[in-house]
């Protein structure tokens, strides 16, 4: 049986509707939001809708001229890498399937962004309490933060798992020294 072959309809599902919402939601910000740092109060001041272009990554990360190309390299090298965890996935696995499909799905988001315009990631969404904000973000952004923690999380929840299969295999295997070895002698030769 072909590996990952069950969770391809998750997969796909997943990334089409996480990626169709995003293009959506971008679109209505483009056209109801403008123009750009306009806030708009959604719940009070706690969460607004505000449009902003970031030429950057997350954080407004920013590389120079050169922005929208490297970013833009470096999400394609990201989704061959997630392809490749995708691929090494086996069928019972579907919150790690669910995580890797959000992270792509955001990926490609962000990614159809930046080659639809030199201005950048179209963020919206805007928290905080009065001064204190946290960047803009978007439903990719969202999909990406949620993916990348459920992915930590599945990978280390493996991780302790081969490390407690490892330590139970050695608390039942005979110690390496006495293997082969002579029965030890009580220092007394018996006569």
């Amino acid at each position: 049986m072909q590996r990952g072959r069950a969770n391809t309809p998750l997969f796909w599902t997943v990334l089409v509707v996480v990626v169709v919402a995003d293009i959506i939601t971008k679109a209505l910000a483009v056209s109801s939001l403008a123009p750009q740092r306009i806030p708009h109060e959604l719940l009070g001041n706690a969460v607004r809708l505000t449009l902003v272009y970031n030429p950057g990554a997350a954080f407004g990360l920013h590389l120079g001229q050169y922005s929208r190309w490297i970013f833009m390299a470096l999400t394609v090298a990201a989704l061959f890498i997630l392809g490749r965890l995708y691929k090494a996935t086996r069928d019972a696995e579907l919150l790690r399937t669910f995580a890797i499909s959000l992270v792509c799905a955001g990926a490609v988001g962000n990614l159809i962004d930046r080659v639809r315009s030199s201005q950048g990631v179209v963020d919206f969404i805007d928290v905080g309490f009065g001064d204190t904000r946290w960047p803009t973000f978007n439903v990719a952004d969202m999909a990406v933060s949620t993916g990348a923690f459920l992915l930590a999380w599945v990978l280390w929840g493996e991780e302790n798992a081969d490390s407690e299969l490892e330590s139970a295999a050695d608390e039942t295997a005979p110690p390496v020294s006495s293997i082969g070895a002579a029965p030890a002698s009580s220092g007394n030769p018996e006569i």
